[in-house]
């Protein structure tokens, strides 16, 4: 498996791991260039407080401005007031293509693996 649209970004205070933020290359198909979604963010709990998720989302940005990167994008859980408030001050906003049709919503559908007679089955019906 090819890993390299995978950025990794480690924090260390003191030679002690302080925190990291996931990265994956993606692509904005309305703007028709790169972007980069910052999967995880993750701040060791001595280490909150004090600016680090800060300087980990600078340093993501400035490896999306280097690949050329359009956007930076991430998923926040509307419970996680704390993470919002450190992501807006770096700049983060709900996403809007166009302001009358309001906010992008982030939704999933699970995906369950079938049994191999669920898969035998399925082929016959195509």
């Amino acid at each position: 498996m090819n890993f390299e649209f995978k950025k990794v970004i480690l924090a260390f205070v003191n030679a002690e791991p302080a925190g990291l933020v996931v990265c994956l290359e993606g692509f904005s198909t309305f703007a028709c260039q790169p972007l980069l979604n910052i999967h995880d963010v993750f701040v060791a709990l001595p280490y909150r407080r004090r600016g680090l998720s800060q300087l980990l989302l600078q340093k993501a940005e400035e490896i999306a401005f280097d690949l050329g990167c359009c956007k930076l994008t991430l998923e926040v859980l509307e419970g996680n007031h704390v993470a919002q408030s450190a992501y807006k001050v770096c700049g983060f906003s709900g996403y809007e293509l166009n302001p009358q049709m309001g906010k992008a919503l982030f939704w999933e559908k699970k995906l369950v693996q079938m049994t191999d007679e669920e898969k035998n089955f399925s082929s016959r019906l195509i």
